[in-house]
């Protein structure tokens, strides 16, 4: 057998059994060392390859596919920086806990460290960022190989999707030639073989035995105020649901963070609080409404004033709930961390006496929530705000659809304006590592799993991926971009650096003055600018009855956007205290 035709078998068989234990997307970025696997996932007829030329992009790109479908999305790309160039995307896989198979190509080890051209340390490139990592054998078909392949395939996707998803890397070491020869018959075969070589573990939902909740029920009794918070979190068809009938139950307030899927929905909301980050930033009603303790679902909410108000109570008990393991809690409070499936956790719950909560607490909670809500929901500036761009996004954002959210002020105006709503909006963002980088492929991604979706994102986050834009352009993805313009770094106009007016613009407004226009010309977009939130929601629903990419730029002002905010945040206080 010639070494084309065992490269060949070796490659094939890996890529089949990457399709029967899952993958159904693989995003390749062109090279020449990584031939063998470009070929035979794009040769693979139940695989669909995504080419995206900047890996860096691609990594993104398939990050956001990965948390659209819910799956495991494949990456491959060549030997070198290209690798390197995934770095970024895979930190945000880690912390948000997405499942992508990472497979780079590289020099045989005799050209390793001897100065040969593309040829870096890849062996552990990602360090603790990747949930496992595998250096390939080099391609033969003899002596179980084949078997050997298959196995690493099907444990490669088994390690990204158990437990909390994540990364995993398989470094694959090629020599040359690379190509393929797909007249040969049976290379998608392994003699018959192919069940006994990908046996895995079965999992199940980890679950408190009963026990186990009659002491969490018991350490509750004698409290009178608690709060439930549901913070980012990955979907679960059955949690909003469960979560709201535990806190109808034992009439419980839900902070509900935009990403933790409770805010959208045909679910009842009545015990949901969305406006808790505009009510927590002012200090009177923080002091005002200390909880006697906290059950939390998911990541630390977005909300900083949130993050305010649990340094304050650092005394008061906190249980979390995490799906598998994890310690997310930034605060260093003292918190009881709960193992278990949060449906299933929920449901036993409901099985138990209701403990005696006060129905006063959450009645002042729905109080201060609706008077919040009518602050956000009335009232028309003469030129569209940032805040007006989301509420106005929220009209009209078609049901079904996906709204992905880039960092920095759009999470927190999408967390403040993007008020409960009946529809089905599936929201979705980048809130691992938390940076504005990737977020335009992110979307794209998104998108490319053929969704509808809106990326909404400030001015540096849009130039800091513009080229993300190709594969939309390229593959006449549906997404609409609402790009809000303020020039520069918005968020900063928020935090002290701003009184520091001498460095302020060079180191933290950092203004870009560019025209975004040229930019959606450059990647054929639809292109449109509107002045006012009735224009903005005109041309929104023109872009959703579009094919293919549009951008709706608002451009706003810093300075006259913190003022709007902060005279909001004010009023809503002064109302709601003077009561």
């Amino acid at each position: 057998m010639n070494y084309i035709e065992i490269l060949t078998r070796y490659t094939a068989n890996f890529v089949d059994e990457m399709n029967e234990n899952g993958i159904q997307h693989v995003v390749i970025s062109p090279g020449s060392r990584s031939t063998p696997l470009a070929l035979a996932f794009s040769e693979h007829e139940a695989i669909k390859e995504w080419i995206v030329i900047d890996e860096r992009s691609a990594a993104f790109f398939a990050l956001g596919l990965a948390k659209q479908t819910k799956a495991a999305v494949a990456l491959v790309c060549t030997s070198g920086t290209a690798a390197a160039n995934y770095y970024p995307a895979i930190v945000e896989a880690h912390y948000s806990r997405v499942p992508l198979v990472v497979m780079t190509a590289d020099r045989p080890h005799e050209l390793r460290d001897v100065g040969a051209p593309q040829a870096i340390d890849q062996f552990h490139l990602y360090g603790n960022y990747v949930k496992w990592f595998q250096e390939m054998a080099l391609p033969e078909v003899e002596n179980g190989m084949l078997r050997y392949v298959r196995q690493k395939a099907a444990r490669s996707v088994y390690m990204a999707c158990e437990g909390n998803p994540g990364p995993v890397h398989l470094n694959f070491p090629f020599r040359e030639p690379l190509a393929l020869d797909f007249s040969l018959e049976g290379i998608w075969e392994y003699d018959g073989m192919t069940e006994q070589a990908t046996l895995l573990p079965l999992d199940g939902k980890k679950q408190l035995t009963e026990k186990q909740l009659e002491a969490f029920v018991s350490r509750l009794e004698g409290m009178r105020n608690g709060l439930i918070v549901c913070g980012p979190q990955a979907d679960d068809e059955q949690f909003p649901e469960q979560i709201v009938a535990l806190a109808q139950k034992w009439q419980l307030p839900v902070l509900a963070d935009p990403l933790s899927g409770l805010r959208s929905g045909s679910h009842h909301k009545t015990n949901i609080i969305e406006t808790y980050d505009a009510l927590l930033k002012d200090k009177a009603i923080r002091d005002r409404m200390k909880p006697d303790f906290i059950i939390r679902f998911g990541a630390m909410p977005v909300s900083k004033a949130y993050l305010f108000f649990m340094k304050e109570n650092e005394t008061t008990p906190q249980f979390i709930i995490e799906n598998h393991s994890g310690y997310r809690e930034p605060t260093g409070n003292v918190t009881e961390f709960i193992f278990a499936d949060p449906s299933a956790f929920c449901e036993g719950l409901l099985a138990f006496r209701q403990p005696a909560f006060s129905e006063d607490w959450l009645h002042d909670w729905q109080a201060m929530n609706e008077v919040a809500r009518n602050h956000f929901l009335f009232g028309r500036e003469e030129k569209i705000t940032e805040g007006e761009a989301i509420r106005g996004l929220r009209e009209v954002i078609p049901e079904e659809s996906t709204l992905y959210v880039g960092n920095s002020m759009a999470v927190r105006d999408v967390d403040t304006f993007f008020l409960s709503d009946e529809k089905e909006i599936s929201i979705l963002a980048n809130r691992g590592a938390n940076g504005i980088d990737g977020m335009v492929s992110s979307g794209v991604g998104a998108a490319a799993a053929g969704k509808r979706v809106t990326l909404v994102l400030g001015d540096l986050s849009f130039f800091h991926d513009m080229n993300g834009l190709h594969a939309a352009k390229h593959y006449e993805l549906d997404i609409t971009i609402l790009l809000i313009n303020n020039n520069g770094g918005g968020i900063f106009s928020f935090l002290s650096q701003a009184e520091n007016p001498k460095h302020f613009e060079a180191l933290f407004g950092t203004p870009l003055h560019l025209d975004f226009a040229k930019a959606a010309e450059l990647y054929e977009a639809n292109y449109f600018t509107p002045e006012t939130e009735e224009e903005l929601k005109e041309v929104l629903q023109v872009s959703y009855e579009k094919k293919g990419l549009s951008i709706v730029e608002v451009k706003t002002d810093r300075e006259e956007n913190v003022k709007w905010h902060r005279e909001k945040w004010q009023a809503i206080a002064d109302e709601i205290l003077a009561e």
